[in-house]
């Protein structure tokens, strides 16, 4: 029996819930279709030592309205929290060093401040102060993270700074990350000002006289992510189908045939199969170029080209006595030209005051991988945990075994747009508005790996 719909989502993570969502909102019949057996992709919460603790993003961007507006729309506005501290580490000559607040996305506004940090040598001080004085040098349109924070910072400040945060953030090597997808904040201090420096700091000093930096910078449902998807997924109900995945689509009519999975595979006699007068497909750009790949050859092209870098994120419970720091913060995070297989490590007991746990106990959720370095994905989880330990033992001072450990492989999941995406994804949703009418697409490959991010996407993909 063939269902029809208004509106058919192809994927259930958090934009295609978001986007099933918002369809919903606008009264159409909807049906949201997850090759999974669960919805969520990359948001999952689980146990560990009977603490739940999130296995992918843990927090979102509060100062922007679409995660949290999304929260209070789906009553989890009560529930939102903030981390308990807003300190950072940054790990630079053999020691963790307290992050300046008087940054943004690792900028420095205020040389002195990050001169005592002892992150930045002298000479990488004196080089960042060059930028107060050099003439104007930006080009018009995007260009790579790297190339305008070498050009008027200096490589050590890229090193030691910009890139562990924004790395850190996607996972990616900041001499290929577009600067108006990656870094919005650092495109306008560009092109606010001639020198960065002074740009950034207007940017914090105008934020702060209209009250947005009073508030907290991030924010997440108590108990995890989770509670977001299931919140989504509730308030979906049977319109969400798990289980189902998307073989094709074909025109029928003035829409669209969408084939559910194999036909011989068990089960497949339980898919529902869906006709649908529009569809937005929410999936990893690799996964929506094989879909469209006979019906928009143009937009398959530039999706398939877009490159993925995989992390993995381990959480380990440990004594309290076992570590020497004071982790008196958030947690830290390691330079690329430091070697070690560490990106970042957060120190979810301190982080999140919610936690609630024995305070004779420590969680502490490690990251590894990113763009160009896989080593972390091609290690075993014992291999990859031992390798943990010894650095945490070099950074934190770790002097004792975990009690608990939990390992999360998340291959091919933080999507890398390079110079001119924004661009080039304005070609891709032109060219197949042109090919496939009532066709679109969102992801975290659009405009950004951040929850609210996605959410932008999904909510342009359904009102376009």
């Amino acid at each position: 029996m063939t269902e029809r719909v208004d509106l058919a989502v192809v994927g259930g993570g958090i934009s295609g819930l978001a986007a099933g969502w918002m369809g919903m909102q606008r009264g159409a019949d909807v049906i949201v279709l997850e090759a999974a057996d669960a919805p969520g992709g990359k948001l999952r919460t689980s146990p560990v030592a009977g603490i739940e603790i999130d296995e992918g993003a843990d927090a979102f961007l509060a100062r922007v309205p679409e995660a949290v507006g999304l929260c209070r729309d789906v009553g989890l506005g009560d529930d939102l929290v903030s981390p308990a501290t807003g300190t950072a580490y940054i790990w630079a000559d053999g020691a963790l060093r307290r992050l300046p607040t008087e940054q943004l996305l690792g900028a420095p506004t205020d040389l002195d401040a990050v001169a005592a940090s002892g992150i930045l040598s002298a000479a990488g001080v004196e080089r960042a102060r060059a930028d107060l004085t050099a003439p104007d040098d930006a080009p018009s349109g995007d260009e790579a993270i790297g190339a305008l924070v070498r050009r008027r910072l200096g490589d050590e400040v890229l090193d030691r700074l910009v890139a562990p945060l924004l790395g850190g953030i996607w996972a990616g090597d900041c001499d290929r990350l577009s600067l108006r997808v990656a870094a919005a904040n650092l495109a306008a201090a560009r092109d606010r000002d001639a020198s960065l420096i002074r740009g950034a700091a207007a940017l914090r000093a105008e934020a702060a006289e209209q009250g947005v930096a009073d508030g907290p910078v991030f924010l997440a449902p108590r108990g995890g992510m989770a509670r977001l998807v299931d919140a989504l997924a509730e308030r979906l109900g049977e319109r969400l189908c798990c289980g189902t995945p998307v073989s094709g689509l074909e025109p029928e009519g003035a829409g669209w045939r969408l084939a559910t999975g194999d036909a011989a595979e068990p089960g497949a006699e339980r898919r529902p199969s869906v006709v649908a007068d529009r569809v937005v497909l929410t999936t990893p750009a690799y996964v929506t170029a094989r879909l469209l790949e006979s019906l928009a050859p143009q937009a398959a092209a530039f999706l398939s080209g877009i490159d993925y870098a995989s992390v993995v994120l381990t959480v380990l419970v440990v004594p309290r006595e076992a570590i020497d720091h004071p982790l008196d913060g958030s947690g830290f995070l390691v330079p690329q030209s430091s070697g070690r297989l560490l990106t970042a490590c957060s120190w979810m007991t301190s982080k999140w005051g919610h936690l609630g746990v024995d305070p004779s106990t420590v969680i502490l959720r490690a990251s590894a991988g990113r763009a160009g370095d896989e080593r972390a994905l091609g290690a075993t989880d014992d291999e990859l945990v031992a390798a943990l330990v010894d650095e945490l033992r070099d950074t934190v001072g770790l002097h004792g075994r975990p009690t608990a450990v939990r390992v999360s492989r998340w291959e091919r999941s933080f999507p890398q747009p390079h110079p001119g995406h924004l661009d080039a994804v304005a070609r891709a949703e032109r060219a197949l508005a042109g090919r496939a009418p009532g066709l679109t697409m969102a992801g975290a490959w659009e405009l950004g790996v951040g929850i609210p991010a996605c959410i932008r996407a999904a909510d342009r993909a359904v009102c376009s």
